[in-house]
This record gives structure tokens, sequence and C-alpha cells, in this order.
């Protein structure tokens, strides 16, 4: 997994970097086929925003926050991210593999 991170008028300090980074940690324990997360870090005068982009195999995520430190917009962006990708995992597992009783009796 790549993570790349921009700011607009903002300087993307390492401890903010490091900060990202342990966050969309958390996105690849959920889901293996992460290819590229693009991460602008942004600041319009009062409000911080935080948006990404998530590269997966066949499909594009993206999500944006704004809040009132750059941190809790981050924390924010992450939770979202997360349920996005959970929601896209879960539609990629098959739910009926199993089948059930109904399907699989004989009729004779």
């Amino acid at each position: 997994m790549r993570i790349e991170i921009t700011g607009h008028q903002i300087e993307v300090t390492p401890a903010l970097r490091e900060y990202v980074n342990t966050k969309f940690e958390r996105l690849e324990r959920h889901f293996d086929n992460l290819l590229d997360i693009h991460a602008i870090l942004t600041v319009e005068k009062l409000e911080h925003k935080a948006e990404a982009t998530i590269q997966l195999s066949g499909r594009t995520l993206f999500a944006e926050v704004q809040a009132e430190n750059m941190y809790a917009a981050i924390d924010l962006l992450a939770d979202k991210l997360d349920r996005q990708v959970i929601k896209h995992k879960e539609k990629l597992t098959d739910h009926h593999r199993g089948g059930n009783a109904a399907r699989n009796a004989s009729f004779g």
C-alpha cells in the first residue's frame, strides 16, 4: 500500500505524516488489496479539511471531511474510509455460496 500525502496551504510535518500513516494502516487490516491512497490536507480560514482517494482493484473510493483541527479531520476521514472499505469488501463476498436446504432438497 502506497500513501501519498499533499497539503494545500498547510505544511505536512513529519508528525502529521506519521499520524496519517498510522490511521490508514487500519484500512489495510480490513482489506488486503489496497493499491494506492492519495490524501489531501487543506486549511481554509478556520476549517480544516481532509480528503482521500483510495484505488482498489476495480474500484475507487473517495471521502472528505471537515473539522475544527487537522487531527480530528484525519480521525473522521479514517473512520469514513474504514466504513467504505468494509462495505466494499462485503459486496465482494459471495453470500449465496453454501446454498440453503430448500434449494438443495430433492423433489420426488
